[in-house]
């Protein structure tokens, strides 16, 4: 366990800042760090591989920061798109490795089938484990022959080929952020290992470290709670949207539009509550889709769209609903605090409600009924939006700071390194 400190994180960070800076006005990164992920870009904007770019970003002001990869920008198919070999994002190395073969999907799906729901061998949750991807020979390679070329590995999510294969060569110099929530393939038996190599972990949340301690009995292995932080400028703040419908009432769902995100049962829930009440409310949706979504005069997909288009949409928002079952980190849940939004979230996620309840700033539902209910009283009473959404914005200001998050990575590099 990690020892709690009464230090302020403003204190903290000064002084982990001096540990690992030089003399006054002389840079000096002590550590080299490797951030391991299966997909990484400014086009990538969503889950565990949006954190490693933020965190890694924020931590190259103190360590020196190498990113490894792959060549894929589409987790559904691992398809090479981006060149490979080394580039720089936003004053970060990035080296970029081939993925040896595209994922099949009807093959894996099937395979899935099987591992997921049936008896089955260790041998075949290896082979589901390389169907999965992204698998790459060279990268694989790359991490072995460079274990003494850096001072920590850090892997992030525990759920592809790049940690699971990335991880055993360093696993006495390795840091898992394992984005973990329950679902089937965290029950697989080869990810015993998984999460019982590390030198350390950085959990997401709360409930997802109390997750993991107790579907693994890793509790032993040093560890401590972060997440990320909110990267949004004040100055996006606009109340004339660029690329928003013409009416004011409207709510909001950003992410990836995928049925594993629960966004099927949303549609319907939401085109069942349409047709039930006399509501002008309609639902803008942003984000890439890899589902169909229903043909609505009040559903509007926007699709991806800028950074400071997207918090301009979200302010404008009435709330932001998330019906995702699945979550490690709701970092969409942060941005609406930040902007002073409510939120009405999936209650069956115990990630997501926890938030809710920690912060007193959003409300769940499990079925339809409750998402009616929740839906109905958050949009008629202007009063109780503005109360949680403020509550929303403290506690991102008081635990979601990067000054926060930066001081608990650094203290755990501190503590695995010495």
């Amino acid at each position: 366990m990690l020892e709690i400190t009464t230090d302020t994180p403003d204190t903290l960070l000064k002084k982990e800042i001096g540990t690992l800076s030089g003399n006054k006005g002389q840079e000096k990164k002590t550590y080299k760090l490797a951030f391991v992920v299966q997909r990484y870009g400014t086009e990538i904007n969503g889950g565990a591989e949006y954190l490693c770019r933020e965190v890694a970003e924020h931590l190259s002001k103190y360590c020196a920061v190498d990113i490894i990869t792959t060549c894929a920008i589409d987790y559904v198919t691992w398809k090479n798109e981006y060149d490979s070999g080394e580039t720089r994002i936003n004053d970060v190395a990035v080296k970029r490795f081939p993925v040896d073969f595209p994922r099949d999907i009807k093959r894996f799906n099937k395979f899935s089938e099987k591992v997921l729901c049936k008896d089955h061998s260790v041998d075949e949750e290896i082979e589901w484990m390389k169907l999965q991807g992204p698998y790459s020979t060279e990268l694989f390679k790359f991490i072995e022959d460079s274990k003494d070329h850096y001072d920590l590995f850090f892997f992030f999510t525990y759920l592809y080929c790049t940690t699971f294969f990335g991880l055993p060569p360093v696993a006495d110099k390795a840091i898992l952020v394992p984005a973990a929530h329950d679902e089937p393939p965290v029950y697989l038996s080869i990810f015993n290992e998984t999460f019982h190599k590390p030198r350390a972990i950085m959990y997401n949340t709360k409930e997802e470290k109390d997750f993991v301690i107790q579907r693994f009995g890793n509790g032993n292995i040093p560890y401590d709670v972060a997440g990320s932080g909110v990267s949004l400028s004040e100055e996006t703040d606009s109340s004339d949207p660029q690329n928003i419908i013409s009416e004011e009432d409207f709510i909001t769902y950003m992410g990836r539009i995928d049925e594993s995100k629960g966004c099927g049962e949303l549609f319907d829930f939401f085109q069942k509550y349409k047709k039930e009440n006399n509501s002008p409310t309609k639902l803008v949706v942003l984000g890439k889709a890899v589902m169909k979504i229903p043909p609505h005069p009040d559903i509007d997909h926007l699709g991806f769209v800028p950074e400071d288009e997207k918090y301009n949409i979200l302010k404008n928002s009435k709330i932001l609903i998330m019906p995702s079952k699945y979550e490690s980190l709701s970092m969409v849940l942060l941005e609406a605090w930040h902007c002073k939004k409510p939120v009405l979230v999936n209650g069956q996620c115990d990630v997501l409600k926890g938030q809710c309840i920690r912060s007193n700033a959003g409300l769940w539902y499990e079925n339809y009924e409750e998402f009616s209910a929740c839906l109905n009283l958050l949009l008629a009473d202007e009063q109780l939006r503005d109360k949680l959404g403020n509550k929303g914005r403290q506690f991102v200001d008081l635990h979601y700071s990067w000054e926060n998050i930066e001081k608990k990575y650094l203290d755990l590099i501190e503590r695995v390194v010495k």
